[in-house]
């Protein structure tokens, strides 16, 4: 690890998972709204948010959007290309091992920070990254298996690649977008806006129309707007652009495994020994590859 490495981004990306963890109870809550209806309006209340802040900051909203063109295809293909990718797959196969293939992208993150320069400010990749992110990885496979196993049936081959094709997009945009660090944050504000727009004209074509039919779930769906379909990607976005890749990658096992535990604290998922397993394999991990972190040494 590099003196580059900036300790505060690295925590800042720690606390982006714990976001993210709020999506499975946040998306019960929210009801039965199709899936890029609930991205398109989640996006949307980001984005004229973000418009308001740069407004009432005196920034004129047309100057934060004029970015390189490479920029807004990275920005885009990450946010709209992942969900998009990621829905097509749970769709088109059965969700435990389209979701299952979807979470090899904190592995891959880990795995694709080895190919970035040395100047990138990312060290070399140790045996205790990779250990955190099997045993992460392992983790992930109980919960979302339930211990039971899982069956690939090759009926489904086009389901299982818009998964891995997920996987694949949001570990390259996540480590891509370091290739752009000099890039502001605010950048976020506009590929949200895009998103919003494409996700809009998705739902459109392949979606009914459902609106929130309570109080509740309209406060699930700002919570989201506001959290982990929102403002995380801000957060994510200074994290990986300045913080340890390696120990951001192992360490985002954790959101299922929180995601799962906040549903049995609700009541909507039953307490189990494969749970408590999975998490303990998860947390370990996470723990194991941020061990230099945490001991403050630096290579």
């Amino acid at each position: 690890m590099t003196s580059s490495i900036n300790r505060r981004a690295t925590l800042i990306g720690l606390f982006t998972i714990l976001i993210w963890s709020t999506l499975a109870i946040l998306g019960v809550l929210a009801g039965p709204i199709p899936p890029f209806q609930l991205v398109a309006m989640a996006f949307t209340l980001v984005f004229v948010l973000t418009l308001v802040i740069w407004t009432v900051r005196g920034e004129r909203p047309w100057s934060q959007l004029r970015l390189p063109a490479r920029v807004w295809g990275l920005g885009i293909g990450g946010l709209f290309g992942y969900h998009l990718l990621y829905f097509v797959g749970i769709q088109s196969a059965p969700p435990a091992a389209a979701n299952l293939i979807n979470y090899l992208w904190p592995m891959l993150i880990v795995l694709f920070s080895a190919l970035l320069p040395t100047t990138s400010g990312v060290g070399s990749l140790r045996w205790f990254h990779l250990t955190g992110a099997t045993l992460g990885l392992l983790g992930t496979v109980l919960i979302v298996t339930a211990g039971t196993g899982i069956t690939i049936d090759t009926a489904y081959i086009p389901g299982y690649l818009a998964a891995l094709g997920a996987a694949l997009t949001w570990s390259s945009y996540s480590v891509l977008s370091r290739r752009f660090a000099h890039v502001s944050t605010n950048a976020v504000g506009g590929f949200c806006g895009a998103t919003a727009l494409l996700a809009w004209g998705a739902h459109l074509a392949l979606e009914p129309t459902i609106w929130p039919d309570s109080f509740t779930a309209w406060i699930a769906i700002a919570a989201l707007g506001l959290g982990p379909v929102g403002s995380a990607f801000f957060l994510w976005d200074h994290a990986v652009k300045h913080g340890d890749l390696r120990v951001l990658g192992a360490s985002a096992y954790a959101a299922p495994m929180l995601s799962t535990l906040s549903l049995v604290v609700f009541g909507f998922a039953e307490p189990s020994w494969t749970l408590a397993l999975a998490c303990i394999l998860i947390a370990g991990g996470g723990l194991l590859a941020a061990r230099d972190m945490i001991a403050g040494r630096q290579h």
